[in-house]
C-alpha cells in the first residue's frame, strides 16, 4: 500500500511528525534517487541565489526592521497552516531541522530570531511583498529578484511533485 500523504487540514504538529516519520522511514529512498538528489542541489543553488539577491537589494534589511522595529505582520500567526507534509518533508531532505514548537506565538511557526527557519517556502512566503518594500526598491530590482524566485518556485513544484510521486509508488 502507498504511503499517503497527511491531509492539508491537520494542524502544524501534526505535519510535522508526519514529515519527520516520512524522512526517517523513507530518507535513504529519497537521496538515493539521482532526480531528486539532483532537484535538491538545484533548488538549494537557486534559493541562496534568490536570498543573496534579496539582501543585496535591501529586501531582508526592511523586513527586518518592519518586524523588530514597527511590530510587522507578514509572518503572522497562520501562515504556517498553508505548508504541506511534502514541503516539510522537503526541508528535511534540506538538512532543515523543523521547530517543535513557535518561538513567538503571534508569529508564524516557522519565523525564528534570524527570519523564516525554512530554506523551502510555501509560495505565498516567497512572492508577497508588501506595498511598503514594493514602493522603496527600484523596480528593476524587483523584476530581477522575481526572475529568481521564479526559478526556485519552478524547480520546487517539480520537486514537490517528484517526492509526492515516490511516495505513492512506495509498497
Amino acid at each position: 500500500m502507498a504511503y499517503i500523504e497527511i491531509s492539508a487540514d491537520r494542524s502544524i504538529e501534526e505535519k510535522i511528525s508526519w514529515a519527520d516519520a516520512c524522512y526517517r522511514k523513507y530518507k535513504k529512498t529519497f537521496l538515493e534517487d539521482v532526480k531528486i538528489q539532483k532537484l535538491l542541489r538545484d533548488f538549494q543553488k537557486t534559493s541562496s541565489d534568490s536570498l543573496k539577491e534579496m539582501i543585496d537589494i535591501g529586501l531582508v534589511e526592511e523586513c527586518r526592521k518592519c518586524e523588530e522595529e514597527e511590530g510587522g505582520a507578514c509572518c503572522g500567526r497562520g501562515i504556517e497552516n498553508r505548508y504541506s507534509g511534502t514541503l516539510l518533508l522537503i526541508n528535511l531532505l534540506l538538512g532543515i531541522e523543523l521547530p517543535r514548537k513557535a518561538p513567538d506565538p503571534k508569529s508564524c511557526f516557522f519565523l525564528g530570531t534570524k527570519g523564516c527557519s525554512l530554506s523551502a517556502r510555501h509560495v505565498i512566503c516567497v512572492n508577497y511583498i508588501c506595498k511598503k518594500i514594493t514602493d522603496s526598491i527600484p523596480g528593476q530590482a524587483l523584476n530581477h529578484l522575481r526572475e529568481k524566485e521564479g526559478t526556485e518556485l519552478d524547480i520546487l513544484f517539480i520537486l514537490n511533485e517528484k517526492i509526492k510521486s515516490v511516495l505513492r509508488n512506495l509498497k
